[in-house]
Protein backbone atom coordinates (compact mmCIF):
# COMPACT_ATOMS: atom_id res chain seq x y z
CA UNK A 1 0.00 0.00 0.00
CA UNK A 2 0.92 3.84 -0.66
CA UNK A 3 0.27 6.80 1.03
CA UNK A 4 -1.42 9.02 -2.31
CA UNK A 5 2.06 11.55 -1.52
CA UNK A 6 4.13 8.80 -2.36
CA UNK A 7 2.21 7.62 -5.96
CA UNK A 8 4.26 7.51 -8.88
CA UNK A 9 2.38 6.09 -12.34
CA UNK A 10 4.29 3.00 -12.35
CA UNK A 11 2.55 1.46 -9.31
CA UNK A 12 -0.45 3.58 -8.72
CA UNK A 13 -1.00 4.81 -12.39
CA UNK A 14 -1.41 8.19 -13.61
CA UNK A 15 -4.92 9.66 -12.23
CA UNK A 16 -2.81 8.55 -8.75
CA UNK A 17 0.39 9.88 -9.95
CA UNK A 18 -0.91 13.25 -10.49
CA UNK A 19 -2.33 13.82 -7.76
CA UNK A 20 0.69 12.47 -5.39
CA UNK A 21 3.11 15.19 -7.09
CA UNK A 22 0.31 17.96 -6.26
CA UNK A 23 0.36 16.67 -2.80
CA UNK A 24 4.09 16.44 -2.76
CA UNK A 25 4.03 20.26 -4.04
CA UNK A 26 1.55 21.51 -1.48
CA UNK A 27 -1.58 21.71 -3.01
CA UNK A 28 -4.91 21.22 -1.49
CA UNK A 29 -5.55 17.43 -2.28
CA UNK A 30 -7.44 15.46 0.04
CA UNK A 31 -4.95 12.60 1.54
CA UNK A 32 -5.67 9.29 0.94
CA UNK A 33 -3.84 5.78 -0.25
CA UNK A 34 -3.26 3.50 -2.91
CA UNK A 35 -4.30 -0.08 -4.05
CA UNK A 36 -1.61 -0.52 -6.33
CA UNK A 37 -1.10 -2.53 -9.43
CA UNK A 38 -0.17 -5.25 -7.76
CA UNK A 39 -2.65 -6.26 -5.27
CA UNK A 40 -5.04 -6.03 -8.42
CA UNK A 41 -2.78 -8.51 -10.28
CA UNK A 42 -3.18 -10.64 -7.20
CA UNK A 43 -5.56 -11.15 -7.13
CA UNK A 44 -6.56 -12.06 -10.83
CA UNK A 45 -4.03 -14.67 -10.40
CA UNK A 46 -5.78 -16.13 -7.27
CA UNK A 47 -9.06 -15.80 -9.56
CA UNK A 48 -10.46 -19.20 -11.39
CA UNK A 49 -12.47 -16.79 -13.73
CA UNK A 50 -11.83 -14.39 -16.13
CA UNK A 51 -12.21 -11.21 -13.31
CA UNK A 52 -9.94 -10.75 -10.35
CA UNK A 53 -11.41 -12.38 -7.18
CA UNK A 54 -11.76 -11.28 -3.70
CA UNK A 55 -9.05 -8.52 -2.15
CA UNK A 56 -6.63 -10.59 -0.40
CA UNK A 57 -6.16 -10.96 3.16
CA UNK A 58 -2.94 -8.69 3.29
CA UNK A 59 -4.16 -6.52 1.25
CA UNK A 60 -7.27 -6.37 3.15
CA UNK A 61 -5.09 -5.39 6.24
CA UNK A 62 -3.55 -2.60 4.64
CA UNK A 63 -6.54 -1.05 3.66
CA UNK A 64 -7.63 -1.36 7.29
CA UNK A 65 -4.32 0.63 8.54
CA UNK A 66 -4.78 2.85 5.71
CA UNK A 67 -9.07 3.37 6.78
CA UNK A 68 -7.38 4.12 10.31
CA UNK A 69 -4.84 6.61 9.43
CA UNK A 70 -7.70 9.25 7.88
CA UNK A 71 -9.71 8.70 11.03
CA UNK A 72 -12.71 6.53 10.23
CA UNK A 73 -14.34 8.86 8.08
CA UNK A 74 -16.30 8.52 4.72
CA UNK A 75 -14.22 8.07 1.96
CA UNK A 76 -13.86 8.58 -1.84
CA UNK A 77 -12.77 5.02 -3.96
CA UNK A 78 -11.33 6.00 -7.24
CA UNK A 79 -10.10 3.80 -10.51
CA UNK A 80 -6.57 4.50 -11.26
CA UNK A 81 -6.33 2.57 -14.41
CA UNK A 82 -2.85 2.02 -15.92
CA UNK A 83 -4.41 3.30 -19.34
CA UNK A 84 -6.41 6.59 -17.58
CA UNK A 85 -5.68 9.74 -17.31
CA UNK A 86 -2.61 9.31 -20.63
CA UNK A 87 -1.78 11.96 -22.64
CA UNK A 88 -3.73 10.90 -25.62
CA UNK A 89 -6.96 8.52 -23.64
CA UNK A 90 -8.32 9.97 -21.10
CA UNK A 91 -11.46 7.00 -20.65
CA UNK A 92 -12.82 9.59 -18.89
CA UNK A 93 -16.17 8.02 -17.18
CA UNK A 94 -14.92 4.38 -18.10
CA UNK A 95 -14.02 3.19 -15.16
CA UNK A 96 -15.71 3.05 -11.54
CA UNK A 97 -15.45 4.99 -8.60
CA UNK A 98 -18.08 5.17 -5.49
CA UNK A 99 -18.40 8.09 -2.97
CA UNK A 100 -19.54 8.25 0.33
CA UNK A 101 -17.90 4.81 1.45
CA UNK A 102 -17.11 3.87 5.36
CA UNK A 103 -16.00 0.91 6.54
CA UNK A 104 -13.49 -1.87 5.72
CA UNK A 105 -15.92 -4.50 4.11
CA UNK A 106 -17.03 -2.03 1.83
CA UNK A 107 -14.28 -0.27 0.89
CA UNK A 108 -13.09 -3.95 0.02
CA UNK A 109 -16.02 -4.34 -2.17
CA UNK A 110 -15.82 -1.27 -3.88
CA UNK A 111 -12.01 -1.97 -4.71
CA UNK A 112 -13.24 -5.17 -6.18
CA UNK A 113 -15.89 -3.64 -8.28
CA UNK A 114 -12.99 -0.97 -9.62
CA UNK A 115 -10.97 -3.83 -10.49
CA UNK A 116 -13.88 -5.74 -12.19
CA UNK A 117 -14.78 -2.22 -14.09
CA UNK A 118 -11.60 -2.62 -15.99
CA UNK A 119 -12.97 -5.71 -17.74
CA UNK A 120 -16.99 -3.93 -18.14
CA UNK A 121 -17.93 -3.59 -21.52
CA UNK A 122 -18.10 -0.33 -21.77
CA UNK A 123 -14.65 0.27 -21.04
CA UNK A 124 -13.82 -2.57 -23.77
CA UNK A 125 -15.73 -0.75 -26.11
CA UNK A 126 -13.97 3.07 -25.30
CA UNK A 127 -10.41 1.42 -25.71
CA UNK A 128 -11.47 -0.48 -29.08
CA UNK A 129 -13.17 2.82 -30.43
CA UNK A 130 -10.13 5.11 -29.40
CA UNK A 131 -7.34 2.85 -31.28
CA UNK A 132 -6.05 1.09 -28.11
CA UNK A 133 -7.64 -2.60 -28.56
CA UNK A 134 -10.33 -3.99 -26.92
CA UNK A 135 -7.99 -6.86 -24.60
CA UNK A 136 -8.03 -6.54 -20.79
CA UNK A 137 -5.60 -9.69 -20.65
CA UNK A 138 -2.21 -6.92 -19.82
CA UNK A 139 -4.20 -3.98 -18.28
CA UNK A 140 -4.11 -3.29 -14.53
CA UNK A 141 -6.05 -1.29 -11.98
CA UNK A 142 -4.93 0.60 -9.30
CA UNK A 143 -7.74 1.98 -6.71
CA UNK A 144 -7.37 5.85 -4.77
CA UNK A 145 -8.91 5.96 -1.61
CA UNK A 146 -9.42 9.64 -0.46
CA UNK A 147 -11.24 11.47 2.34
CA UNK A 148 -14.58 12.68 0.66
CA UNK A 149 -14.98 16.13 0.50
CA UNK A 150 -18.80 16.71 1.02
CA UNK A 151 -18.93 19.65 -1.69
CA UNK A 152 -20.86 22.70 -1.64
CA UNK A 153 -20.05 23.28 -5.13
CA UNK A 154 -18.37 21.70 -7.45
CA UNK A 155 -17.19 21.19 -11.34
CA UNK A 156 -13.90 20.82 -13.71
CA UNK A 157 -11.79 23.42 -15.15
CA UNK A 158 -9.81 23.54 -18.14
CA UNK A 159 -6.30 25.26 -17.36
CA UNK A 160 -5.13 27.43 -20.74
CA UNK A 161 -2.87 26.42 -23.33
CA UNK A 162 -1.01 29.27 -23.49
CA UNK A 163 0.56 31.63 -20.97
CA UNK A 164 -2.05 34.47 -22.34
CA UNK A 165 -4.93 31.52 -22.62
CA UNK A 166 -8.25 31.62 -20.94
CA UNK A 167 -9.20 29.42 -18.13
CA UNK A 168 -12.32 27.38 -19.16
CA UNK A 169 -14.51 26.16 -15.88
CA UNK A 170 -18.17 25.10 -15.35
CA UNK A 171 -19.64 24.43 -12.03
CA UNK A 172 -22.74 22.85 -9.74
CA UNK A 173 -24.25 22.72 -6.64
CA UNK A 174 -23.22 19.59 -4.62
CA UNK A 175 -20.80 17.05 -5.72
CA UNK A 176 -19.63 16.43 -9.24
CA UNK A 177 -20.83 13.83 -10.55
CA UNK A 178 -23.78 16.32 -12.05
CA UNK A 179 -20.97 18.00 -13.51
CA UNK A 180 -19.00 15.44 -14.86
CA UNK A 181 -22.19 13.07 -15.74
CA UNK A 182 -23.86 15.66 -17.29
CA UNK A 183 -27.23 15.74 -15.67
CA UNK A 184 -27.18 19.11 -15.30
CA UNK A 185 -26.50 21.90 -17.62
CA UNK A 186 -23.64 23.83 -15.15
CA UNK A 187 -22.49 27.57 -15.21
CA UNK A 188 -19.99 28.18 -17.31
CA UNK A 189 -17.04 30.91 -16.28
CA UNK A 190 -13.91 32.46 -18.45
CA UNK A 191 -11.03 33.65 -17.04
CA UNK A 192 -9.25 35.33 -19.56
CA UNK A 193 -5.29 36.02 -19.40
CA UNK A 194 -6.00 39.72 -18.14
CA UNK A 195 -8.34 38.32 -15.49
CA UNK A 196 -11.26 39.57 -16.67
CA UNK A 197 -14.53 37.11 -15.63
CA UNK A 198 -17.42 36.21 -17.95
CA UNK A 199 -20.08 33.20 -16.89
CA UNK A 200 -23.27 31.89 -18.40
CA UNK A 201 -25.23 31.35 -15.23
CA UNK A 202 -27.38 28.06 -15.80
CA UNK A 203 -30.90 26.71 -14.56
CA UNK A 204 -29.15 24.17 -12.44
CA UNK A 205 -32.25 22.26 -11.06
CA UNK A 206 -30.61 19.03 -9.35
CA UNK A 207 -27.57 18.41 -6.79
CA UNK A 208 -26.39 15.37 -5.45
CA UNK A 209 -24.61 15.29 -2.09
CA UNK A 210 -24.22 13.27 0.70
CA UNK A 211 -26.67 11.72 3.23
CA UNK A 212 -24.31 9.44 5.79
CA UNK A 213 -23.17 6.75 3.71
CA UNK A 214 -25.36 7.13 1.28
CA UNK A 215 -25.93 10.03 -1.70
CA UNK A 216 -29.05 11.67 -2.36
CA UNK A 217 -30.09 13.67 -5.21
CA UNK A 218 -32.51 16.45 -4.83
CA UNK A 219 -34.01 19.39 -6.24
CA UNK A 220 -32.27 22.63 -5.97
CA UNK A 221 -34.63 25.04 -4.39
CA UNK A 222 -35.98 27.23 -7.43
CA UNK A 223 -34.29 30.85 -5.82
CA UNK A 224 -31.14 28.90 -6.38
CA UNK A 225 -31.69 27.38 -9.27
CA UNK A 226 -30.49 30.92 -11.44
CA UNK A 227 -27.98 32.05 -8.64
CA UNK A 228 -24.48 31.93 -9.48
CA UNK A 229 -22.22 29.20 -8.08
CA UNK A 230 -19.20 30.77 -7.91
CA UNK A 231 -18.64 34.85 -7.04
CA UNK A 232 -15.34 36.46 -9.27
CA UNK A 233 -13.17 36.50 -6.52
CA UNK A 234 -13.85 32.56 -5.90
CA UNK A 235 -13.55 32.01 -9.92
CA UNK A 236 -10.00 33.58 -9.88
CA UNK A 237 -9.15 31.88 -6.77
CA UNK A 238 -9.73 28.46 -8.68
CA UNK A 239 -7.88 29.77 -12.20
CA UNK A 240 -5.30 30.77 -10.32
CA UNK A 241 -4.96 27.88 -8.57
CA UNK A 242 -5.37 25.45 -11.90
CA UNK A 243 -1.95 27.00 -13.26
CA UNK A 244 -0.46 26.32 -10.43
CA UNK A 245 -1.37 22.26 -11.10
CA UNK A 246 -0.46 22.90 -14.59
CA UNK A 247 2.80 24.55 -13.58
CA UNK A 248 3.36 21.63 -11.25
CA UNK A 249 2.75 18.94 -13.24
CA UNK A 250 4.26 20.16 -16.77
CA UNK A 251 0.97 20.51 -19.18
CA UNK A 252 -2.54 21.92 -19.18
CA UNK A 253 -5.13 19.83 -17.02
CA UNK A 254 -8.13 18.97 -16.91
CA UNK A 255 -9.30 19.77 -13.42
CA UNK A 256 -11.79 18.15 -10.96
CA UNK A 257 -12.24 20.16 -8.05
CA UNK A 258 -14.76 20.57 -4.97
CA UNK A 259 -15.35 23.67 -2.83
CA UNK A 260 -15.79 22.90 0.99
CA UNK A 261 -16.06 25.16 3.93
CA UNK A 262 -14.61 28.04 1.60
CA UNK A 263 -11.64 25.54 0.46
CA UNK A 264 -11.27 24.49 -2.85
CA UNK A 265 -9.81 21.04 -3.04
CA UNK A 266 -8.16 19.55 -6.41
CA UNK A 267 -9.65 15.91 -6.80
CA UNK A 268 -8.14 15.06 -10.46
CA UNK A 269 -5.82 16.77 -12.84
CA UNK A 270 -6.08 14.54 -16.28
CA UNK A 271 -4.21 15.97 -19.29
CA UNK A 272 -5.98 17.38 -21.71
CA UNK A 273 -7.04 15.33 -25.05
CA UNK A 274 -8.67 17.13 -27.31
CA UNK A 275 -9.03 20.84 -27.46
CA UNK A 276 -12.30 22.54 -27.13
CA UNK A 277 -14.67 24.17 -29.87
CA UNK A 278 -14.28 28.19 -30.07
CA UNK A 279 -16.12 30.09 -27.40
CA UNK A 280 -19.36 31.41 -28.94
CA UNK A 281 -19.80 35.33 -27.36
CA UNK A 282 -23.43 35.06 -25.97
CA UNK A 283 -24.23 31.45 -27.04
CA UNK A 284 -27.48 30.80 -24.87
CA UNK A 285 -29.82 27.87 -25.81
CA UNK A 286 -32.21 29.03 -28.44
CA UNK A 287 -34.80 27.67 -31.31
CA UNK A 288 -35.57 29.47 -34.46
CA UNK A 289 -38.05 27.98 -36.86
CA UNK A 290 -37.15 29.22 -40.93
CA UNK A 291 -39.05 27.65 -44.08
CA UNK A 292 -36.64 25.39 -44.26
CA UNK A 293 -37.04 23.74 -40.93
CA UNK A 294 -36.21 24.24 -37.28
CA UNK A 295 -32.73 25.66 -35.77
CA UNK A 296 -31.94 24.88 -32.11
CA UNK A 297 -28.78 26.09 -30.32
CA UNK A 298 -26.51 24.56 -27.38
CA UNK A 299 -23.41 24.62 -26.21
CA UNK A 300 -20.53 23.42 -28.47
CA UNK A 301 -19.16 20.61 -26.89
CA UNK A 302 -16.76 18.31 -29.87
CA UNK A 303 -15.12 19.89 -33.30
CA UNK A 304 -17.16 18.74 -36.68
CA UNK A 305 -20.03 18.74 -38.95
CA UNK A 306 -22.65 16.21 -39.32
CA UNK A 307 -25.78 14.96 -41.10
CA UNK A 308 -27.35 11.85 -40.19
CA UNK A 309 -30.55 10.23 -38.92
CA UNK A 310 -31.78 11.54 -35.25
CA UNK A 311 -32.79 8.88 -32.85
CA UNK A 312 -33.73 9.23 -29.84
CA UNK A 313 -32.25 7.13 -26.70
CA UNK A 314 -33.81 7.85 -23.50
CA UNK A 315 -32.68 4.92 -21.61
CA UNK A 316 -31.06 1.54 -22.39
CA UNK A 317 -34.46 -0.25 -23.52
CA UNK A 318 -33.51 2.09 -26.35
CA UNK A 319 -29.89 1.04 -26.94
CA UNK A 320 -30.53 -1.40 -29.95
CA UNK A 321 -32.56 0.83 -31.97
CA UNK A 322 -29.18 2.93 -32.79
CA UNK A 323 -27.57 1.75 -35.92
CA UNK A 324 -23.78 2.74 -37.26
CA UNK A 325 -24.10 7.03 -38.34
CA UNK A 326 -27.42 7.91 -36.34
CA UNK A 327 -27.11 11.02 -33.83
CA UNK A 328 -27.83 10.20 -30.71
CA UNK A 329 -30.68 12.70 -29.47
CA UNK A 330 -30.83 11.95 -25.76
CA UNK A 331 -31.63 13.57 -22.33
CA UNK A 332 -27.86 13.41 -21.30
CA UNK A 333 -25.63 10.71 -21.63
CA UNK A 334 -23.80 8.17 -18.66
CA UNK A 335 -20.54 6.19 -19.12
CA UNK A 336 -22.79 2.69 -19.85
CA UNK A 337 -23.68 4.69 -23.37
CA UNK A 338 -20.37 5.06 -24.06
CA UNK A 339 -20.96 1.67 -26.63
CA UNK A 340 -23.50 3.82 -28.70
CA UNK A 341 -20.77 6.90 -28.85
CA UNK A 342 -18.41 4.27 -30.70
CA UNK A 343 -20.99 3.65 -33.55
CA UNK A 344 -23.16 7.34 -33.69
CA UNK A 345 -22.24 10.41 -35.96
CA UNK A 346 -22.99 12.62 -33.56
CA UNK A 347 -24.96 13.29 -30.16
CA UNK A 348 -27.17 16.23 -29.05
CA UNK A 349 -28.13 16.51 -24.83
CA UNK A 350 -30.69 18.31 -23.01
CA UNK A 351 -28.29 18.48 -20.28
CA UNK A 352 -24.62 19.03 -20.18
CA UNK A 353 -21.65 21.11 -20.37
CA UNK A 354 -18.08 20.78 -22.94
CA UNK A 355 -16.12 19.97 -20.02
CA UNK A 356 -18.45 16.69 -19.18
CA UNK A 357 -17.11 13.09 -20.02
CA UNK A 358 -19.49 12.72 -22.40
CA UNK A 359 -17.90 15.60 -24.12
CA UNK A 360 -14.50 14.57 -23.38
CA UNK A 361 -15.26 10.78 -25.05
CA UNK A 362 -17.08 12.71 -28.25
CA UNK A 363 -14.04 15.43 -28.79
CA UNK A 364 -11.14 11.97 -28.28
CA UNK A 365 -13.81 9.96 -30.65
CA UNK A 366 -14.07 12.90 -32.94
CA UNK A 367 -17.49 13.12 -33.62
CA UNK A 368 -19.59 16.44 -32.91
CA UNK A 369 -21.53 17.42 -29.97
CA UNK A 370 -24.23 19.81 -29.05
CA UNK A 371 -24.86 19.97 -25.33
CA UNK A 372 -27.53 21.06 -22.73
CA UNK A 373 -30.12 21.77 -25.44
CA UNK A 374 -33.32 21.92 -22.94
CA UNK A 375 -36.14 19.63 -24.72
CA UNK A 376 -34.40 18.50 -27.46
CA UNK A 377 -35.79 15.01 -27.15
CA UNK A 378 -39.59 16.60 -27.46
CA UNK A 379 -38.59 19.41 -30.16
CA UNK A 380 -36.87 16.68 -32.97
CA UNK A 381 -39.30 13.84 -34.00
CA UNK A 382 -37.28 10.17 -33.96
CA UNK A 383 -35.81 9.26 -37.31
CA UNK A 384 -35.73 13.41 -38.61
CA UNK A 385 -32.92 14.32 -40.75
CA UNK A 386 -30.90 16.55 -38.89
CA UNK A 387 -27.58 18.65 -39.22
CA UNK A 388 -25.02 18.87 -36.42
CA UNK A 389 -22.07 21.57 -36.16
CA UNK A 390 -20.60 21.07 -32.87
CA UNK A 391 -17.98 23.86 -33.57
CA UNK A 392 -21.13 26.34 -33.79
CA UNK A 393 -23.29 24.31 -31.49
CA UNK A 394 -26.21 24.26 -33.70
CA UNK A 395 -29.03 21.63 -34.54
CA UNK A 396 -31.34 22.04 -37.65
CA UNK A 397 -33.95 19.70 -38.63
CA UNK A 398 -33.37 19.35 -42.55
CA UNK A 399 -34.95 16.99 -45.35
CA UNK A 400 -31.77 15.58 -47.07
CA UNK A 401 -30.96 12.30 -47.32
CA UNK A 402 -30.49 10.63 -43.75
CA UNK A 403 -26.57 9.11 -45.00
CA UNK A 404 -24.09 10.59 -42.36
CA UNK A 405 -21.39 13.32 -43.97
CA UNK A 406 -19.26 14.70 -41.69
CA UNK A 407 -17.15 17.84 -42.92
CA UNK A 408 -14.22 18.69 -40.96
CA UNK A 409 -13.58 21.87 -39.79
CA UNK A 410 -9.92 23.70 -40.03
CA UNK A 411 -9.01 22.67 -36.46
CA UNK A 412 -9.94 18.96 -37.26
CA UNK A 413 -7.86 19.17 -40.56
CA UNK A 414 -4.89 20.66 -38.93
CA UNK A 415 -5.28 17.27 -36.18
CA UNK A 416 -4.94 15.31 -39.35
CA UNK A 417 -8.41 14.27 -39.52
CA UNK A 418 -8.37 12.67 -42.88
CA UNK A 419 -11.27 15.01 -45.63
CA UNK A 420 -13.60 12.29 -45.87
CA UNK A 421 -14.27 12.51 -42.15
CA UNK A 422 -12.69 9.01 -41.24
CA UNK A 423 -10.53 8.68 -38.14
CA UNK A 424 -8.82 6.01 -36.66
CA UNK A 425 -10.12 4.89 -33.45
Amino acid sequence: MQRLGEAVAETGGGKAAALGSLLRAGLPVPDGFVVPFDAYRAAARASTGPMPGAVPGAVRAAIAEGLEGLGGAPVAVRSSADDEDAAGASAAGQYESFLAVQGMGPVADAVERCWASLRSSRAISYRAASGQGSSSEHRAMAVLVQRLVDAEVSGVMFTPRAPDGVTEIEASWGLGLTVVGGSVTPDAFRVAGDGSVTRAVSDKRSRVDRDGTHLVTRDVPVPDRRVATLDDASVTRLARLGRRVAAVLGAPRDVEWAVADGRIWILQARPITAALPPHVPGMSVREARTSSGLTLTGTPGSHGVVTGTARTVRGPDDFDRVRRGDILVCPGTDPAWTPLLGIAAGVVTETGGALSHAAIVARELRIPAVLGVAGVSGRLRDGTSITLDGTAGTVVAVQVSATPRVVPTADLEEAGREPNGNTSR
